[in-house]
């Protein structure tokens, strides 16, 4: 019988997953769970070193003989310390050791507790990685710690081999074994680069897999690189064409074509619960930054995969579909490159699965947007956008106002979504139009306009520049979160509502000003703000109130559940 601490378990399992067998064990009674169930299961080998500081060397010695991750186990403490010189040398030498030090419960550090001291990070950069793994009481804790031992595993031997300390809480009581058999758990791979790519995706079986899959998808993230993109579009397009594939991007990735869905988001709105297991994938591809919408993201978390692979040139760790299965350190061109080759199973040519999503989106109803607003007005920027201009959002309503509509494939867009903050968005769109003839369009609200506006108050002022500035009075977005309208705070202090108004500033600053706060005027200032023949930068500020914003987007979302 194993110990009944659930991180525990998820680690006895996960070693066993990563066919680590020899074990190390020093004698204590915070690691004796640890310990305990390693040693009751047959799948390793345990020896016992009384003192860690010899343990540790032991340790090495295996993996000089072996050539392959041994584990030392030490309690809570000193003992941790003493593990010290072993470490070094393990990292100077490059050698697999993974040291397992068993702590006391965070709340405890510091409080006169027995064996106890700040034990996460203690081998600082002597260890290629350390990771500090939760107590395990919700489903999120425990896809936590997964991922974290997942993670540290495989640094072990990657790029080159090194030592990675994972240090394991265990609360009270610390002698229950009542657990009979190890849980299932996730393994996460990772293919490691190389020079003839195709023949490793090959070897590691990744096209049999692909071609094993009936519903395939490809998720792609935010992309910066218009020459990039180019490439990427032609071969997500021959995806579609050749195989049985969606593929889902953003406007972020730049990505834009009659093969690719953007309004997913707005689909799986309207998508009844019942329905949704239908258009889950099977196999998940991702790559790219960062994705907009949530509504995927707790799809995918839900209607989980059976593998995900995720694109990634470093060849880190992104799990934000709590269903990661395969990191393939490469570039997205080589992959997919790779995977169109790939026969298709079907001679027929049929393809169900995108065929479904087509089908399915085709039948969502036109919204409708009542009357003038915000999302009426950045309705209508997007559809009056010149050909080949860059279009800058603002994070918050901005960048999800704009995803709502069709945009022309030779606009590029950017956004700071590294971080996702209003800080800088202004800034970022004037640097960008310093150095670029493009017209250059910012779509930005109110709060992130204030934040930001000292970005104006420069000498590099381009005429090129087109700012649609939505002032609202406050935060929008807060007024569309579930919830949050009950808040006694919520305007005065969360959505930070406000009477100011930008037409000094953007005057002071070299600006031509325009401003509208009816329908009637929003088709023939549009023409004005788009024109490219102006011998002055443009800020255009739409007037309008956040709670009737927030009614029409809410009315826009409900119309397309009627069918």
């Amino acid at each position: 019988m194993y110990s009944n601490k659930k991180n525990v378990l998820q680690l006895v399992a996960l070693l066993k997953a990563f066919e680590i067998k020899q074990i190390v064990l020093s004698p204590g009674s915070r690691n004796s769970p640890v310990t305990h169930s390693f040693a009751v299961d047959s799948f390793f080998t345990c020896h016992t070193v009384v003192d860690e500081r010899s343990a540790g060397f032991y340790a090495i010695g295996i993996i000089m003989h072996t050539g392959k991750p041994v584990a030392v186990c030490c309690t809570s403490g000193t003992a941790v310390l003493n593990l010290g010189p072993s470490v070094a040398e393990a990292y100077y030498q490059q050698l697999p050791l993974l040291i397992i030090t068993a702590d006391r419960p965070g709340a405890w550090i510091g409080q006169m507790a027995g064996q106890t001291f700040p034990q996460p990070g203690v081998f600082n950069t002597l260890v290629k990685k350390s990771v500090q793994l939760p107590e395990i009481n919700t489903s999120e804790d425990e896809w936590y710690c997964n991922r974290l031992i997942n993670e540290a595993l495989l640094e072990l031997n990657y790029p080159i081999a090194a030592p990675v300390h994972i240090n394991i809480p265990v609360s009270e009581p610390l002698f229950e074994y009542t657990i009979g058999q190890l849980p299932q758990v996730r393994k996460i791979d990772r293919c490691i680069s190389t020079p003839e790519m195709d023949e490793k995706l090959e070897m590691d079986g990744y096209g049999e897999r692909f071609q094993q899959y009936k519903k395939r998808m490809i998720v792609v993230g935010q992309l910066l690189w218009q020459w990039q993109t180019e490439d990427i579009r032609e071969l997500l397009e021959e995806m579609a064409e050749e195989h049985d594939c969606i593929i889902l991007a953003e406007h972020l990735s730049n990505i834009r074509s009659p093969y690719i869905i953007s309004n997913f988001d707005v689909f799986l709105y309207a998508l009844p619960k019942e329905e949704q297991d239908t258009y889950g994938p099977e196999l998940l591809i991702t790559f790219g930054g960062h994705i907009v919408s949530k509504r995927i993201k707790q799809f995918l978390q839900k209607n989980k995969p059976k593998e995900h692979w995720h694109i990634s040139p470093t060849g880190e760790i992104i799990d934000l579909y709590k269903c990661l299965t395969h990191v393939i350190e490469a570039d997205a061109l080589s992959v997919l490159d790779y995977l169109v080759s790939c026969d298709n199973p079907d001679e027929n040519g049929d393809k169900p699965y995108a065929l479904s999503w087509g089908n399915a989106i085709k039948k969502l109803p036109p919204a409708r947007i009542m009357e003038f607003s915000d999302l009426l007005v950045v309705k209508e920027l997007i559809e009056t956008i010149p050909r080949d201009s860059a279009l800058h959002l603002a994070n918050s309503s901005s960048v999800r106002l704009a995803q709502l509509f069709p945009l022309r494939s030779d606009v590029m867009i950017y956004c700071n979504r590294g971080t996702s903050g209003i800080d800088g968005c202004l800034s970022t769109t004037v640097g960008y139009a310093s150095v670029s003839e493009k017209l250059t369009f910012l779509l930005i609200g109110d709060l992130a306009f204030f934040y930001d506006m000292n970005g104006l108050w420069n000498r590099q002022i381009n005429k090129n520049i087109r700012i649609l500035l939505n002032n609202n009075g406050g935060g929008e977005i807060f007024y569309t979160l579930p919830g949050l309208n009950k808040s006694e705070a919520l305007e005065t202090y969360i959505s930070a509502s406000h009477q100011t108004q930008a037409k000094a500033w953007a005057e002071a600053t070299g600006f031509t000003y325009l401003s509208i706060s009816n329908e009637s005027e929003l088709k023939k200032t549009m023409y004005v703000f788009t024109d490219n023949k102006s011998d002055k930068p443009i800020l255009l500020e739409v007037f309008s109130s956040m709670r009737k914003n927030a009614e029409i987007l809410r009315y826009f979302y409900h119309e397309l559940k009627k069918k």
